[in-house]
């Protein structure tokens, strides 16, 4: 009887944490500044370092490793508002899991980087939601998502937990297909003084890898932290990157850059 009472007040006190945390989602102003702060910096480039793995689904066969990184800067158009651009570059590779050789080829293909030459993203604080839009692609090929307003934030002990799902659904230029994947987000970010990493990620996908990586399902998972500066990253990333992938050494430096990448003069 003892036992089972026990049980039970286990089982009150999460259901009681669970309602206190539920009663702290949201964004007030100061959890949309400290995840702006974290996610774009303050106006000098930051760099969102990961590793991971993709595996197969439902299997969980080890297919690759993955490794890279998006570099960001941030814009105010205006510091009273709570309205922020992110000024992003990012690229992704995927390693042998048993050499560490970037993959080039496989299954008789071309494999190339997850390579985005820009992404351009805007925050805005709409009462306790955080509404983005994201615009990438050139040409006629420029391609706006949003509004989005799923972002969810939670306070855990000195900890901002800002968890971002992605449903993604929308046509492949010049193709037919469409690209239909879930991706989640969730930052953890460390409020208190002497943390060591106060800027964490975990990232997860799940859908289909392109032809070239064998095609069908598979789980992609990333652990991601801040780093200051280029000069910080592991050196077989930054190695590839002088090599291979020379922009992706800073994020855009504004909007015309953005513009001009987008292959526009104007929106």
């Amino acid at each position: 009887m003892k036992g089972r009472v026990m049980k039970i007040s286990v089982l009150a006190l999460a259901g009681l944490f669970l309602t206190q945390a539920a009663a702290a989602d949201g964004f007030d102003r100061d959890a949309f500044e400290t995840f702006v702060s974290a996610r774009a910096g303050d106006g000098a480039p930051v760099y969102w370092y990961s590793r991971g793995t993709v595996r197969a689904y439902p299997s969980g066969d080890l297919l690759y490793e993955m490794e890279g990184y998006d570099t960001a800067r941030s814009h105010r158009p205006d510091p009273a508002k709570p309205l922020v651009h992110q000024y992003s570059r990012k690229t992704y590779i995927y390693r042998d899991p048993d050499t560490g050789a970037v993959i080039t080829e496989a299954n008789g293909q071309p494999v190339e980087p997850i390579a985005y030459p820009y992404q351009f993203i805007t925050y805005e604080l709409e009462g306790d939601n955080v509404v983005t839009f994201v615009e990438q692609g050139s040409g006629d090929d420029v391609v706006r998502i949003g509004p989005g307003d799923s972002m969810a934030a939670q306070r855990l002990g000195d900890a901002l937990v800002v968890t971002a799902p992605l449903y993604l659904d929308f046509p492949i230029p010049g193709t037919g297909a469409r690209y239909q994947a879930f991706e989640n987000y969730d930052f953890f970010i460390q409020t208190a003084e002497g943390v060591a990493e106060p800027h964490q990620l975990s990232w997860v996908r799940y859908g289909d890898l392109s032809p070239a990586l064998g095609g069908g399902a598979a789980i992609m998972h990333l652990i991601t932290w801040r780093i200051e500066a280029y000069e910080d990253i592991p050196a077989p990333m930054r190695d590839w990157v002088e090599d291979a992938a020379p922009l992706w050494r800073a994020p855009p430096e504004n909007l015309d850059d953005i513009r001009r990448l987008q292959g526009a003069t104007q929106h």
